[in-house]
């Protein structure tokens, strides 16, 4: 059976689903440079941002930026720590700091954005604020409820 695809028409690559991408750091990091090699194709992660908390003393945004990534988008999903936990629920007691910090690390050397859902908790107004203090793009993703 040919292939559906035809990859010639795909612009970007974008790391994301179900998971963490950034818990497979390494493999991550040799996919994206053989897709730069091979393919050219621009390279986006999506993450929660953990990334500083999965790799403690590496430089993350930094070997992205070297294998070939291309930009960042980052689930930021909270305006601030309590609301984040709430709603995130993260294993990591300072996560909410970390993606602070994986923001500021990953602007200086990828295009970045924070995205988060639209939900009622979330206030949007309070969200544009925070990219525009971490001076960063911003970008709401639907809320699309479950069909039961």
């Amino acid at each position: 059976m040919k292939n559906p695809i035809n990859r010639r028409h795909c612009k970007e690559v974008i790391f994301c689903g179900f998971g963490e991408p950034l818990e497979r750091f390494d493999v991550l990091l040799e996919v994206t440079k053989w897709i730069r090699r091979y393919h050219n194709k621009d390279v986006r992660i999506d993450t929660n941002g953990h990334g500083y908390l999965l790799h403690p003393g590496r430089e993350v945004a930094k070997e992205l930026k070297e294998a070939g990534v291309n930009s960042a988008s980052i689930s930021m999903n909270a305006h601030d720590k309590d609301l984040y936990n709430k709603i995130c629920r993260p294993q990591f007691e300072n996560a909410f700091e970390s993606i602070l910090e994986f923001v500021e690390k990953s602007k200086k050397v990828l295009d970045t954005e924070i995205t988060f859902v639209t939900i009622p908790e979330v206030d949007g107004i309070k969200m544009k604020e925070l990219a525009k203090t971490l001076d960063v793009g911003l970008r709401e993703r639907l809320y699309s409820p479950l069909i039961q």
